[in-house]
This record gives structure tokens, sequence and C-alpha cells, in this order.
């Protein structure tokens, strides 16, 4: 797909349901009893899998498109699969049912597409062995397929080395099953939806600082879930309208979670005109209207405790450090290479591409910022979140952008190129 510069980018826009809020819904519901119903549900391919996944284990969902109901079975409801269960690209899929297997009294195999084996699962196989599981990697290599023979699980304290609400989530989810509490302990805090979702559906969690805390055996039941609009999709958005003159776009409906709202607070640091509007709060899970104005941005330091709450983010905000004055430092950001792509080394070469000045580290990136940039010819690496920088990244510049594997995008957000074509027309 091409795209070529835009005078400016002016509407309003709602992204779809959050990702991360998606999955955890569908999952949490199914081991409550009862029906949940989930309105505003990302429709992406990450979530089906989820969907599909449960499906397998006897779980009946309905999925009508906006609103998705899960019958759940309660807490020992589901069935052994009768084949390996496919997460395709998610790696949220992957991790979080890799805790929920854990607990259960069967065999199973989590798989996925070539991409998911590459990504490291060492970092939940360590936590899960030491509570009892045998959870092995078929390969060897601490990737996938996973091979899980799950019960018999006895409760832990964990010490994370990495601030990642995946590996946080499917311990605190085999915590479920175990015969005493689990704690869970990160270097800085990662997002807390599933401490929030679990607490709402009934299970006993408590949380202090960089420590969480789950107790066995809850009794979870059914309820309905609003899914606020995904900040990781609304992130596109507000980086055209900061780097491009005459630009105003209204975001609807987003959620601002703490935990996950990074992006706002760098792109204010950088200079940002960004204003919340019709703040609202369901189950804990804080949402606003964004309205988000050009803006002469300036560099700045993005490092420390804020990267696990915009760590999806920094593939566009790589790209709006190029159009801003000064010099951008990203840091304490190695998680980026262990994403779809090596996103550090993706960046870069990209950018290069289009004539920007940047220079890749160890954990990061350094962008010298101003220097006009160029269209080019763009490798996705099927990589959702650096073909919708890119894309926002070739309205902004001279000449057209290439971008190769755009269809990527459906992993998270189908209908992106539809929503970005009306807020340019």
């Amino acid at each position: 797909m091409n795209f070529q510069r835009v005078h400016h980018v002016k509407g309003e826009v709602r992204v779809p349901g959050d990702k991360s809020i998606s999955h955890r819904a569908v999952m949490f519901g199914a081991l409550a009893k009862g029906t949940t119903a989930v309105t505003n549900f990302l429709q992406g391919a990450d979530c089906l899998s989820t969907i599909s996944c449960f499906q397998q284990m006897g779980i009946p969902i309905e999925n009508n498109g906006n609103e998705v109901l899960i019958h759940g079975k309660g807490l020992h409801g589901l069935s052994m699969p009768q084949q390996p269960l496919d997460v395709g690209n998610s790696g949220t899929t992957m991790r979080l049912m890799s805790g929920i297997l854990a607990g259960q009294e069967f065999k199973s195999v989590l798989t996925g597409d070539a991409s998911i084996q590459k990504r490291p699962m060492g970092r939940v196989i360590d936590p899960l062995s030491q509570m009892g599981a045998g959870i092995v990697s078929v390969p060897g290599n601490g990737c996938a397929p996973l091979q899980i023979r799950g019960g018999s699980l006895t409760g832990i304290h964990y010490h994370s080395k990495v601030a990642s609400a995946q590996v946080k989530s499917a311990i605190l989810l085999a915590g479920l099953y175990a015969d005493g509490t689990t704690t869970v302990t990160e270097p800085q805090l990662s997002r807390n939806h599933t401490e929030l979702m679990l607490r709402m559906f009934g299970a006993q969690i408590s949380s202090q600082d960089t420590t969480v805390t789950i107790q066995p055996e809850p009794k979870l039941a059914g309820r309905m879930i609003q899914v606020p609009g995904d900040i990781s999709s609304a992130a596109y958005f507000i980086a055209a309208a900061l780097m491009i003159p005459g630009s105003e776009v209204r975001i609807r409906n987003v959620g601002i979670n703490p935990t996950r709202d990074g992006i706002l607070r760098v792109c204010r640091e950088m200079g940002a005109d960004i204003t919340l509007e019709h703040v609202s709060d369901t189950d804990g899970e804080p949402a606003a209207d964004l309205v988000v104005r050009y803006s002469r941005l300036h560099g700045t330091v993005i490092g420390g405790s804020i990267i696990p709450a915009l760590i999806d983010e920094l593939p566009m905000l790589a790209v709006l450090a190029c159009f801003a004055e000064g010099t951008t430092i990203i840091r304490d950001a190695q998680e980026l290479k262990v994403k779809e792509s090596n996103r550090i080394d993706v960046m870069v070469q990209n950018l290069t591409a289009m004539g920007a000045r940047i220079q890749g580290t160890e954990d990061g990136m350094i962008i010298e910022g101003g220097v006009p940039l160029h269209g080019a010819v763009i490798d996705s690496r099927l990589d959702h979140r650096i073909a919708m920088s890119f894309a926002i990244a070739g309205l902004a510049s001279d000449g057209t952008t290439q971008i190769l594997g755009s269809d990527c995008v459906n992993i998270s957000y189908p209908g992106f190129y539809a929503d970005l074509r009306k807020l340019t027309l």
C-alpha cells in the first residue's frame, strides 16, 4: 500500500476496543460461572485467536460483531482440546493461556505462527515450572510450541526480571489453581488490566507498588464488560495530528489507564496540545475523548519506569521524534527486540531509508529531529505496529512511501486504513 503527503488530518474517529482488555474478557469470562457480555470487543486476528482457543476447550462463545457472549463454565470447566491450540500471532494469548493451562488436569499444546515461534517463552516457562507445572518448549529453545501438563500447583512469590503484564498475568492466572497465595513483584509496574478485571469478576487480589498477590480458588461470576478504545491504536492518530500542520483530531472514548497512558505523558513533555474531554470510569478502567492539535514539538528522553506504559507505542514515538526539534533518546526498551519483530532494528532501518538521522542502541534509539523525511519502500516485517507507524510517516513525508505486508494491521486494527483515509479527505 502507498502513502503520500497530506495537507492535514481533521475530524473524529473511534478506534477499536482495547486489545489487552478484549483478550482478558474472553479468558476470564470462560473461567467464570454464567454469561459474560463484552461490548466494543476488538475484532482483530489476535483476539479472534483467543476466542477460537477457548471454543476448542468447550466454552460456548457467540461473536455477534460488537458484542461477544462468553458462556463460562467456572474455574474447572475447561475440556481437554483435541488438537494443539493455535494462538496465531498473539503473544498475549500464548503467555496468558500458559498460566491457565498450567492449572488444568489435562495435557495441552500451545502453538502459533512462524513469528510467535521465535518469541521468548522462557519467561513464563520458568515461573510456571517453579509452581509445579510440567511445561516444556517442544523444540527445546525456550520458544513455542509449548507442551503443558497441568495440575497440582504451589503458590510462589516470583520476582520477575522484566516488567511484563503477560508474565505477571500468566503467574496470577496459574495462582487461581495453586494451593496457596501467589505473589508477583516486578522491577516496574506493568499494565494492570488483569488485576482490575479479575477483581471485578470476584477474585481476591491485592496490589501494592509493583507487587500483586492473588488467593486461589475464587468463585468468579460472569458480568458485563464495556471495552474502551485502545490507546495503542489511538497513538497513530495522535501522532498524525501532532506532526502535520493544520491538523485537529478528536478520538472518541479512549482508555487512559495510568499504566497505559505513557504516550500522553511523553507527548505533553514534547509540547503537545492534547485535551481530555468527557472523562469516565467503568470498572476501574478510565476513558476519555482525546482532542489533539498540531504542535511544535521538541525532543525528550524516554526511559525508566514509563517504558512499560508505552512499550507498544515506541515505534510511533520514534517517527514522531523525527518531526520534533532537537534530540530524542529512547532507552531501557530492550523489550522492543522481542516483539512481533525486532522493533529497534526495523525502525532504524526503515527510518534511515526515509532520510532520518537515527541510531540504534542496545536498549533503544537516538533520534535527531527536524530533518525532512522522504518516501521509501518500507518492509513492515508483518508487524502491525511497524506498518501503522510508517503509514503515518508517509502522510508527513515527501514523495511516495510504499509499505510491504501492509495487511498485517488486521492483527489489531482491521479498519485502520479506512479510518485514516476519512481523516485525510
